[in-house]
């Protein structure tokens, strides 16, 4: 090669050497607002103190509950599966590491061949003096190899592995806080539906006790007919209530059992006692909205495969440049035995620079670019729609905590209005003031206003748990950065 090319060559290979082909990631630029538009309600009277989004589920101040997402968090067979694929892409970017090391391999092999004297060769050999028609063969070889990664191929494909590996992390904490809050979840819509059943066997018992006097006055000829049958048909509708409720409770009990990672049945026994439907905590501390692209898990995942798509451009433009290899291989071989094998005479050696270059395959490397380019840009889309519905996340559970809390604030002073309006009305039916249709009239006026209120207060605490998890509250213990959650393994 005359002086001129081969400078040239040399030149661009200096260039090459010590930057990675492909554009460099820098994380997108977000134009978020500075806060969110939907406020966090007041602390109400059962607001506890301020909420540490690490350990929200801890301000319900709920025993079983702290009790219920430890075991869920021991025990979540999603969380095993997140487990495992955190180790597959462990696996994933130590092979991405060790492309970068040199490789070396030991061969060795020993062989005995023994010639047949019946054959054409066996004969003619045989017919040689001292011929020997038994042989022995040994080898020994140390290989090893190494691939420069002058143009950062390798280099980009660690970048993409160590994303990858950074997302399955994120990922696994996504599942984490996902279980938790279905887990708390599930605990609040068991308390909710244990205080519906109580406030449907209690009217069955007041419709029971209603029924009672009526058939105790028509005996006596004090009460029409229709006053018995109207009776006994209010008392049959609020019966029915019951194993609708009934069932809605067994399917949540065993839900969640299941996400305890254990079958139907396992912890019924511990919700023998009903309990008090958890009160809504304080959340006035919710932070800034940019605070949520290093609060939220989901968001987490979405930038960090877009920092993988990012660096898979760059592994694909490195398929333009050369590729260079040293290859060497140190060893021993005799064909005669095994006190000549590490002799000078069996010694083997030799040493390689290899040089491969698809240099008529532009296009299929285009073909691949332009595919990389189309996963960056498509990764980059979801990233910014993941952000979109985090925000959405956040306005919708706040939204429906303010106006839950409202109407259960309402709810409770209805009740109590028609609880004194039922007890008026029956005195008043008693001393023949009204009819019984206004009493049973009062009687479903404060049933619903009862059950009401239980939906309402339920539907505030799984209100409270869907903006807890919103915020992506329940992992960030150290306050670390998830963006950053290992910079390798």
């Amino acid at each position: 090669m005359p002086p001129t090319p081969r400078f040239a060559v040399m030149l661009c290979f200096g260039m090459v050497a010590g930057c990675a082909a492909g554009p460099d990631y820098s994380e997108p630029d977000l134009q978020l607002p500075a806060h969110f538009s939907t406020q966090a309600p007041a602390p109400g009277p059962d607001s506890v103190a301020r909420t540490d989004l690490a350990r929200w589920w801890g301000a319900f101040n709920d025993p079983l509950l702290n009790q219920l997402v430890r075991q869920a968090l021991e025990q979540n067979l999603d969380l095993a599966q997140a487990s495992a694929r955190i180790e597959q892409a462990r696996a994933g970017l130590g092979a991405a590491n060790a492309a970068l090391l040199p490789s070396a391999t030991v061969d060795a092999q020993a062989a005995r061949s023994r010639q047949s004297l019946e054959t054409p060769l066996g004969q003619v050999l045989n017919s040689t003096p001292s011929y020997n028609r038994y042989g022995n063969a040994y080898e020994a070889n140390l290989n090893a190899g190494w691939e420069l990664d002058i143009s950062g191929g390798l280099r980009r494909g660690k970048e993409a592995a160590l994303a990858e590996y950074q997302a399955s992390q994120a990922a696994a904490v996504a599942t984490r806080l996902a279980v938790v809050a279905q887990t708390a979840d599930l605990y609040v819509s068991i308390r909710g539906l244990q205080t519906r059943l109580d406030i449907a066997r209690q009217q069955v018992k007041t419709r029971e006790q209603l029924l009672s006097t009526i058939e105790h006055l028509y005996a006596k000829g004090l009460a029409p007919e229709l006053q018995l049958h109207q009776t006994q048909g209010s008392l049959t509708q609020a019966q029915a209530s019951v194993p609708v409720l009934q069932a809605g409770l067994d399917a949540a009990m065993n839900a969640l059992d299941v996400m305890l990672g254990k079958p139907p049945g396992t912890y019924r026994g511990q919700f023998t006692e009903p309990g008090a439907i958890p009160g809504v905590p304080n959340l006035a501390d919710m932070g800034a909205v940019a605070d949520l692209l290093r609060r939220r898990p989901d968001l987490i995942v979405a930038e960090r495969r877009l920092a993988a798509a990012n660096a898979r451009i760059g592994q694909a433009t490195s398929e333009y440049y050369p590729k260079l290899s040293l290859g060497a291989l140190l060893g021993t071989a005799t064909a005669v035995s095994s006190g000549n094998l590490f002799s000078n005479d069996a010694s083997q050696a030799s040493a390689v620079l290899g040089l491969r270059w698809r240099l008529f395959d532009f296009a299929r490397i285009d073909a691949q670019i332009d595919l990389a380019k189309g996963q960056e840009a498509e990764a980059l889309a979801a990233y910014r729609q993941s952000v979109l519905r985090a925000c959405e996340d956040v306005e919708t559970s706040l939204s429906a905590l303010i106006n839950r809390q409202q109407q259960s604030i309402h709810l409770v002073q209805g009740e109590s209005a028609y609880a004194k309006a039922r007890s008026t009305s029956f005195a008043a039916y008693e001393k023949g003031v009204v009819s019984l249709i206004e009493v049973l009239d009062a009687d479903e006026h404060l049933l619903a206003a009862a059950d009401g209120r239980a939906q309402a207060q339920t539907e505030s605490a799984r209100a409270a748990i869907a903006t807890f998890k919103a915020l992506g509250g329940g992992w960030q213990h150290d306050g670390v950065d998830a963006r950053f959650i290992s910079k390798a393994p």
